[in-house]
């Protein structure tokens, strides 16, 4: 399962408004062992084919007697782009299906697995389920919330600025961390801006990593004020933070800035995740890396974060947060 979680990060922010999902196929050893791995596949870039289609077709006839590891349960409904995951599992043949979540989806929840144990299939569930939600959520998010999963990015100084008081910011962090803001680019639909970031900085947002630069998310301004934007070159523009939601094929948006922005997205209790690059330097004096979030009592402050990760990118330190719900 681990390594069908793996094969579904890769197709993570290209796949809304279908899920991110991975599949392995195992075909059993003779002898006692772990088998062999005949068939991997991920879900294409706009949804299809399928995890369990693209391996099912590298697999052929060694899918016969298998079992199947793929991170959500396979569909059932039959569409014009391709046939019910669950019955193609059926037809060729496989022994077992171990899948990590349900899918959600009312065309399928639970109709997959009930399919496929009507074929005689052994249908396990919940292998590494919290990996699987992570992996796909801004899939699940979508369908529970009805809104992308929101990711902010923050690149700070030690004292929590994001720039001089002049507003020079480039760059308080290293290449490193540059780097891997780039790679968190390339794994979401859109990413989005506040007016005066785009007014002042002109940024591209675009993904400047070898091999990469073809998955650029869709680039996003928010602001309020209709007259007062003149965007082009791909540019769309957003009202309100609440209004990412209407936003067709995006299920993960990546936040990055300025102040007022992020405080916006956390003052609505938008932000899913929190990605926090902190360089070891002090500026002191400078611009706060966010705004006023209209909080009333520290108490409200705390139990909000859960950290999920946290290592060095050369000089700098990079934490991973998760909104507690």
């Amino acid at each position: 399962m681990h390594a069908a979680l793996a094969l579904a990060e890769r197709g993570r922010g290209r796949t809304a408004p279908n899920p991110n999902v991975g599949c392995v196929i195992v075909q059993p050893a003779p002898a006692k062992g772990g088998g062999k791995v005949v068939g991997r596949g991920w879900t294409q870039p706009g949804g299809r084919p399928h995890a369990e289609a693209m391996a099912l077709a590298a697999a052929g006839e060694a899918a016969r007697g298998s079992t199947v590891y793929t991170t959500l349960e396979p569909c059932a409904h039959v569409s014009p782009r391709g046939p019910a995951c669950s019955d193609l599992l059926v037809e060729a043949g496989v022994a077992r299906v171990v899948a990590a979540l349900g899918d959600p989806d009312p065309r399928t929840d639970g109709r997959g697995h009930d399919r496929l144990r009507a074929g005689g299939i052994v249908v396990e569930t919940g292998v590494e389920a919290d990996g699987a939600a992570r992996s796909m959520a801004g899939f699940l998010t979508r369908r529970s919330l009805g809104r992308p999963h929101v990711t902010l990015k923050l690149a700070t100084s030690l004292d929590g600025c994001l720039a001089l008081a002049n507003g020079e910011s480039k760059w308080i962090t290293g290449a490193e961390a540059r780097a891997h803001a780039h790679l968190e680019r390339a794994r979401h639909e859109a990413i989005l801006v506040g007016r005066g970031t785009y007014e002042a900085d002109a940024p591209k947002l675009d993904v400047r990593l070898a091999g990469l630069e073809g998955r650029s998310p869709r680039r996003l301004v928010l602001s309020s004020r209709h007259p007062r934007f003149r965007g082009g070159d791909g540019w769309e523009m957003v009202t309100s933070p609440q209004s990412v939601a209407t936003l067709e094929t995006v299920d993960h948006l990546l936040v990055e800035g300025g102040a007022q922005t992020a405080a916006a997205f956390l003052a609505a209790d938008l932000v899913d995740r929190l990605l926090l690059y902190r360089a070891p330097i002090l500026i002191g004096g400078g611009k706060p890396a966010i705004g006023d979030i209209g909080l009333a009592s520290l108490a409200d402050a705390h139990r909000r974060w859960r950290l999920r990760d946290r290592r060095m990118l050369g000089i700098d330190t990079f934490e991973e947060f998760e909104r507690v719900r």
